[in-house]
């Protein structure tokens, strides 16, 4: 068994994975309550993989009402070492037509109704977001989402809204001006939260429309994208295996493992009892250096 335990964070559809071996559902608890669902556990290629549905097995949560600590505490409490993330966007690009996987490696957060940080009064840290996902495991990622066959481009940011709702079109033209390519209502604090948790973290965006600011295109609608996350669910699956297959062999450290080793700014004598002990679950590494 390689030393890689890879999270997966994306739809119901995504499990079907033709390899994937002693697969079991399993409840874990966190001190942040429940997460999204149980999480699946397999083997696949040597490797380790943990699966959770982000909106939980038949899509019950809405992007707001995902406990995204507790699903980042769910996926370290289980072991993992990395985390992989895969979910549907609308494209802010012209060149990001709907079918195309775009490797995520920035981020701008209007989200405004989720917990975002594990930390707080009585133990505070301040994790560095200048550089949110990892280098290495996008990479892989990259490589494998075109082995299975999908249009991949690397690099692009990112803007979480809080949704449920779609964007109005001045909206979407302002987050164009922004510089954003990519739009989505999952990936926030998503990210924050893995790297608090010293979780290297990689994001898959896959295009399902273009947002409304393209006056050609028809506004977007619910069975527009749910077509387009069927097209991309197969590519979707066959990128974790081909992943998997690169991460058979010993895990080489992580700069990211590290994270809080700077971050942390409470002196121990001030901590919170509470608050060390709920981060223990998660980050004992940090709270005893």
């Amino acid at each position: 068994m390689a030393d890689w335990v890879l999270g997966v964070i994306g739809g119901s559809g995504l499990y079907d994975i033709a390899g994937l071996s002693e697969r079991r559902w399993v409840k874990i608890e966190t001190p942040w309550g429940d997460p999204s669902d149980e999480l699946l556990t397999g083997e696949l290629d040597g490797v380790r993989l943990v699966f959770l549905p982000r909106h939980g097995r038949g899509h019950r949560l809405s992007p707001t009402a995902v406990n995204a600590r507790a699903n980042i505490a769910a996926l370290k409490i289980a072991g993992c070492t990395d985390v992989l993330s895969l979910s549907a966007v609308g494209s802010l690009r012209e060149d990001l037509p709907p079918g195309t996987f775009v490797v995520v490696d920035q981020f701008v957060d209007r989200t405004f109704a989720r917990e975002k940080s594990f930390f707080g009064e009585g133990l505070v840290a301040h994790v560095s977001m200048a550089h949110p996902t990892c280098p290495r495991l996008s990479g892989w990622a990259a490589e494998a989402g075109r082995e299975a066959g999908a249009k991949v481009v690397e690099g692009g940011a990112y803007i979480a809204i809080e949704g449920p709702h779609f964007s109005t079109r001045a909206e979407s033209n302002i987050y164009r001006s922004w510089g954003c390519d990519v739009i989505g209502m999952t990936n926030m604090p998503e990210a924050k939260l893995a790297r608090e948790a010293e979780l290297p973290y990689a994001s898959v965006a896959m295009v399902t429309d273009y947002d409304c600011w393209k006056e050609d295109e028809a506004h977007v609608e619910v069975d527009q994208i749910l077509a387009c996350l069927n097209d991309n669910a197969a590519k979707a699956r066959d990128l974790v295996r081909h992943l998997a297959g690169r991460l058979a062999g010993p895990r080489e450290p992580s700069p990211i493992d590290t994270a809080l080793d700077a971050a942390i700014i409470t002196a121990p004598e001030a901590r919170d009892p509470a608050m060390v002990e709920r981060l223990n679950a998660i980050v004992a590494r940090a709270l005893r250096g």
